[in-house]
């Protein structure tokens, strides 16, 4: 059985542990590589791949190649890069490195965890894919950092699912059939007006980790966010992109990991960037409807859960008054939501019977679950038990990642939902498309296993900026809060589906509105919502209609700098 404490993005945590190898080795008939796997700038070795270990200690392997993308009828030529950086933990001195290896000369011993170096021992070669528009001057030219989650997500799934050049082709809300999967020209890709840089998660993809203490280094709220920032460090440096308007896209736990991001990059290295786009947030993960019964006393995320129970029950015809258009009746169930159902929360046990059967009966409006279920459940259903329940009349659960799938019932007898049907449904595609795209497209690859997940022990404690150490569930609204009043021209878009019960769409909502910044700053938040689940573009028009506002997003903050007066 999954656990439900973390994220993931379109992958369930239990199909996160396998290694998912390549089918296609990218070698012609008669043995040789294609034309394009020999890249001149980079040794033969490395752009093969090559152990863990020389991989996460060697010069980064890198693959060049071209290809073309049509967005909204216009054909954009790009250059894409596939490689690695090699990033290291917390504690990383370049000088010392840098000196050892110029003059042998080594620093005194150091414990356990240090290398000869005096450097701690941990490395990560984190994997990436970047596509640079050829006919734009890169100075001008916006880039975008894109990343998914999990925790322990590579991101395969928005670089073939949302902005990549190529898109692979799955069903609306029902399970994909097995191979032969279809990639087609992406017409919502970002491409049109920022560079984009795809990066997989340290240990996910084609990077890997290596050396002593090597989770602790590079698996936690801390450790993940200094990577990511270590890397585009990086990234900016080694292809000139200093001076380019900069964007981070997270989905799900990307976005926490966004908010800590953009605050180490601008806080720790002087790095101001313009925007910071969210999909499917989750800034604090005591808001999480996945089992708020381990926090008892915090109502708030059957609260905010609650409007997500009123769409899926509504797009399901699980209502049994409602049948009028959803976003109308969403407004109705959020005011319901904050208020009367709230307030009877808060009173706890001293809630009257008359009361109690009320509220009862509103649920049952509007969730479509029995009232004797709801008052047995004392008004407080989790996201599993909701999955459960809705179809369960028909050995049906409904879908966490996007509820407008569903499935069979694993077992009729259980509390709660047991998988995932979303994400049983199309996992398949994404990880086949990519091994097969990565070997016989981008030409990297080949001898290497493709981790489309990993299941990491996480560290959830976190330095919350100006307040120390927390060791409770992790909350970054501060660390965002913190990077919008040290950069007060900083942007932040906040994206949703409407069924999205791993983080849904009224949490998101509830975070940003309380993430502690002046009023004048609150004018720098956008939302915008989509009658899709966590993975907004798995919905063919979602997707469209996400690109054209990210898109704009972009334009309108990305604008040239204020004349010297």
């Amino acid at each position: 059985m999954r656990s439900r404490r973390f994220l993931t993005s379109g992958l369930s945590v239990s199909l996160m542990s396998v290694v998912l190898s390549g089918v296609f080795s990218g070698v012609l008939p008669g043995g040789s590589l294609p034309a394009r796997a020999a890249d001149s700038s980079v040794p033969a070795h490395q752009t093969e791949g090559d152990s863990a270990t020389d991989m996460a200690r060697e010069i980064p392997a890198r693959h060049e190649s071209s290809g073309s993308v049509t967005v909204g009828g216009k054909r954009i030529d790009y250059r894409a890069v596939a490689g690695t950086l090699i990033v290291h933990p917390e504690g990383w001195d370049d000088s010392a490195s840098v000196l050892a290896a110029r003059t042998g000369v080594k620093p005194d011993a150091k414990p356990d965890a240090k290398s000869d170096d005096g450097n701690p021992d941990a490395t990560a070669a984190m994997f990436y894919v970047a596509y640079f528009r050829k006919d734009a001057k890169a100075e001008d030219r916006p880039i975008t950092f894109v990343y998914n989650g999990g925790p322990g997500s590579a991101t395969v799934w928005l670089h073939m699912g949302a902005f990549g050049p190529r898109r692979i082709v799955t069903m609306n809300d029902s399970h994909d059939p097995a191979a032969p999967y279809q990639l087609i020209n992406n017409d919502s890709s970002l491409l049109d007006v920022s560079d984009l840089v795809f990066i997989d998660a340290p240990g996910t993809g084609f990077g890997r980790i290596t050396g002593k203490d090597k989770k602790k280094s590079f698996w936690g709220v801390d450790a993940d966010g200094r990577a990511f920032a270590n890397f585009i460090t990086q990234f900016l440096a080694v292809y000139g992109r200093y001076n380019s308007p900069k964007y981070l896209f997270g989905e799900s736990y990307g976005t926490l990991r966004s908010a800590v991001v953009v605050n180490d990059l601008q806080t720790d290295d002087n790095i101001d960037f313009n925007g910071v786009i969210l999909l499917s947030q989750i800034l604090s993960y005591d808001n999480n409807a996945d089992e708020p019964r381990m926090n008892p006393g915090n109502d708030q995320p059957y609260v905010l859960a609650l409007p997500t129970y009123a769409a899926t029950a509504w797009y399901h015809h699980r209502l049994p008054a409602h049948t009028g258009a959803l976003r109308p009746f969403l407004a109705e169930v959020e005011k319901f939501a904050s208020t009367d159902y709230l307030l009877a929360l808060q009173e706890g046990s001293d809630l009257s019977a008359e009361r109690r059967k009320a509220i009862a009966d509103r649920l049952h409006d509007y969730t479509g679950l029995p009232v004797d279920y709801i008052l047995r459940a004392d008004l407080r259903i989790d996201g599993g038990e909701f999955e459960k329940t809705l179809q369960g009349d028909t050995d049906t659960t409904t879908g966490r990642l996007d509820t407008r799938f569903s499935g069979p019932t694993l077992d009729p007898m259980s509390e709660s939902a047991e998988y995932d049907p979303q994400s049983s449904a199309i996992s398949s595609a994404y990880v086949s498309a990519f091994n097969d795209y990565s070997r016989k497209v981008l030409g990297f690859g080949q001898g290497q296993s493709y981790l489309a997940g990993i299941n990491a022990d996480w560290e959830t404690k976190h330095s919350v900026p100006g307040m120390g150490k927390s060791d409770g569930a992790p909350n970054v609204i501060p660390d965002l809060a913190y990077a919008m009043k040290t950069n007060p021209t900083l942007k932040v878009m906040l994206n949703a589906g409407f069924f999205d019960l791993a983080t849904p769409y009224y949490e998101g909502i509830y975070e940003m509105k309380h993430v502690p910044v002046p009023e004048k700053l609150r004018k720098n938040i956008e939302f915008a919502q989509y009658e899709s689940g966590h993975m907004v573009y798995a919905n063919e028009a979602a997707l469209k209609q996400l690109h054209d506002n990210v898109a704009a997003f972009i334009r309108r903050s990305s604008g040239p700098a204020p004349a010297v007066r």
